[in-house]
């Protein structure tokens, strides 16, 4: 019998590459919930200098409506409008990790400094009841086309995770097997809950 983990995916502002897993990742019956990890939601502008952020508590709606009136046409090209239909049928807004007292099994973040956070987030909490969380890290660039590429990454190394009977005993091995078989770097730590 295949056991349900319970996933969270991270990246910096809960926009591109947690959202693409999650809702991949969703889509195939998995338990996943997405997150950021910043204090502030960072989207391109007009110029790299010039980025839009917003509040974690800004509704991917209201972001949607600001970029429209900002430039429509900038923001169709460049395909954050597209993103942002995504998002909002997944969710209302991005949510950040370290705000969210859900208990996962797994956790899987898209870049090392996520990864950094995350663990220090964890291990900075009052432990309740040692239940133990696994974090790990694949980096995914911050583009369209990477994000979906991480997404089925992740998907299928959730699919991986979930079919062994023992993960805490088999899960060194299994993430070396798939960092061999992906030929990216793997980070993994343990954090307790």
């Amino acid at each position: 019998m295949v056991r349900q983990l319970a996933f969270a995916v991270a990246c910096s502002s809960n926009q591109n590459r947690s959202m693409e897993a999650h809702h991949f990742m969703s889509k195939k019956g998995l338990k996943v919930k997405s997150f950021g990890i910043g204090k502030e939601v960072k989207l391109p502008g007009a110029s790299p200098d010039k980025p839009n952020t917003y509040s974690f508590d800004t509704t991917y709606e209201d972001i949607y409506k600001d970029l429209v009136r900002k430039d429509k046409a900038l923001y169709t090209q460049n395909g954050i409008l597209h993103m942002l239909e995504r998002n909002k049928r997944i969710k209302s807004k991005p949510e950040r990790f370290q705000d969210s007292s859900d208990r996962f099994d797994v956790v899987l973040t898209a870049e090392e400094r996520v990864y950094d956070q995350v663990v220090e987030d964890l291990e900075s909490r009052d432990k309740e009841n040692s239940a133990m969380v696994h974090i790990i890290n694949i980096d995914i660039q911050d583009n369209h086309e990477e994000a979906t590429l991480g997404a089925f990454l992740f998907y299928e190394l959730a699919l991986i995770l979930q079919e062994t009977d023992d993960l805490d005993n088999d899960i060194d091995e299994l993430l070396h097997e798939y960092e061999a078989k992906i030929g990216r770097p793997i980070l993994h730590t343990v954090c307790f809950y």
